[in-house]
C-alpha cells in the first residue's frame, strides 16, 4: 500500500469522530492530532508531565497544539513520588504507561470523546516496549497500526509536509539502567549532559545512558561528536558532572524504522525481540488456528514461536508476505 492510501486509512478512520490522545509532541502523535485538526469532529490532546522528561517537552507541546489549534490538557503527574517506578525493574515501562493511560481516559471519558487513541505505529511492535500491553488492556484505538504506518512513513510524510515535531521526546528514565534506582539526581544529571551537546553540536538527537560511573552517549550524528577536540570538551564536561569513563556508541541513533523480513524464495523469519505469551495470542488467532502447543502456534502460511521467532511461507512475493506479518503482529501478545 502506498503513503498516500495509508494517510487516507488514518483520515477514514478520524473522520468525523471526537478524537482523544495522549500526545508528546513526537512524530506519531503530531500526525494523529495533525489530521484530525483537519478531519475529525473534535480533537483533544492530553499531554502527561511526569517530571521526567527532556528540557522544553512541555513547552514544545503547547506550541503544536496551538499551531493545529486543537484542545489541550496538560496533566501533572509526578513520577518521583511513586516508589514501584523508581524502582527501575524490567516492568518499568508499563508501570509508566499504565499510569498515564489511566489520566488520558479519565480526562477523555470526562469531557465525552469517544475515540482514545495513542501514536503507536506498526514499527513500534518489533520493538521491545512491553507498555504496548497497556494499549490493549485500556482498549486505546491504533490507528497508525491499523493503517500499516512505519516510523519511516511518518517521518517521510510530516518532512514533506513541513509540520513540526520534536525529535527526542523519550522519558529520561529510560537512560538508566534497569533495576537501579531512579533518582531526581540522576534525571538532572542526564538532562545537563544531553542539553550539553546539544548546545555544543548539530546533533538533533542525544541520548546519555547512566551505568553509575559510566556515561553511554548515542547521538544521531556521529560526525559531529567524533572530532578530536569536540570529544574532549564533552569528556571533560561530563567527568565534572561526576562521570568517571564516557564513552561513544558508534551506532547512530536512527530515527526511521521500518520492518525489513529475512526474505527468500517464498519464505521468511523474523526474531522479535522479546518472548510471546503464547497462551494470549491464542485467544487472538482463535479463529485462525491450525494447530498449537505450549511453544508455537500454527496458523495459514505462518509459525509463530513463543521465543519471539515468526516463519512464514508459500507467499508469492515479499509484499505478500509483510503484509501478512503485519497483519499477525496486531495480535501477537508478548511477555513482559
Amino acid at each position: 500500500m502506498k503513503l498516500k492510501d495509508k494517510i487516507n486509512t488514518v483520515i477514514n478512520i478520524l473522520k468525523d469522530k471526537k478524537v482523544a490522545i495522549g500526545f508528546s509532541g513526537g512524530s506519531d502523535s503530531t500526525l494523529i492530532i495533525y489530521l484530525a485538526s483537519l478531519f475529525a469532529k473534535d480533537t483533544l490532546a492530553v499531554t502527561i508531565n511526569n517530571h521526567l522528561m527532556p528540557t522544553g517537552f512541555i513547552e514544545h507541546t503547547k506550541n503544536i497544539t496551538s499551531l493545529f489549534g486543537i484542545k489541550h490538557e496538560i496533566i501533572d503527574l509526578n513520577f518521583y513520588n511513586n516508589p514501584d517506578f523508581l524502582k527501575n525493574t524490567t516492568k518499568r515501562c508499563y508501570t509508566c504507561r499504565n499510569l498515564m493511560y489511566a489520566e488520558i481516559k479519565k480526562i477523555a471519558n470526562a469531557n465525552d470523546f469517544d475515540y482514545i487513541c495513542d501514536g503507536n505505529n506498526i514499527s513500534d511492535l518489533v520493538d521491545d516496549r512491553p507498555g504496548i500491553l497497556i494499549t490493549y488492556t485500556n482498549g486505546f484505538e491504533t490507528p497508525l497500526i491499523e493503517a500499516r504506518l512505519t516510523s519511516k512513513e511518518i517521518h517521510e510524510y510530516l518532512n514533506n509536509n513541513n509540520i513540526p515535531y520534536s525529535k527526542s521526546t523519550t522519558c529520561l528514565a529510560t537512560r538508566i539502567k534497569t533495576n537501579t534506582l531512579i533518582t531526581k539526581e540522576k534525571i538532572d544529571r542526564i538532562s545537563y549532559c544531553e542539553n550539553y551537546i546539544l548546545s555544543n553540536t548539530k546533533c538533533e538527537i542525544v541520548k546519555v545512558r547512566d551505568f553509575e560511573n559510566l556515561s553511554i552517549c548515542e547521538v544521531d550524528k556521529i560526525n559531529e561528536i567524533i572530532n578530536k577536540n569536540k570529544f574532549k570538551q564533552i569528556d571533560a564536561e561530563l567527568k565534572r558532572q561526576g562521570y568517571e569513563k564516557v564513552s561513544l556508541n558508534l551506532s547512530e541513533i536512527k530515527n526511521n524504522n521500518e520492518i525489513i523480513l529475512n526474505y527468500s524464495n517464498g519464505s521468511f523469519s523474523y526474531n522479535l525481540p522479546f518472548t510471546i505469551d503464547i497462551e494470549n495470542t491464542k485467544r487472538q488467532l482463535e479463529n485462525e488456528i491450525i494447530s498449537k502447543t505450549k511453544e508455537k502456534i500454527e496458523i495459514e502460511n505462518i509459525n509463530i514461536f513463543n521465543t519471539g521467532l515468526i516463519k512464514g511461507s508459500n507467499f508469492k512475493n515479499y509484499e505478500d508476505a509483510l503484509n501478512k506479518f503485519m497483519q499477525i503482529l496486531t495480535k501477537i501478545r508478548r511477555n513482559i
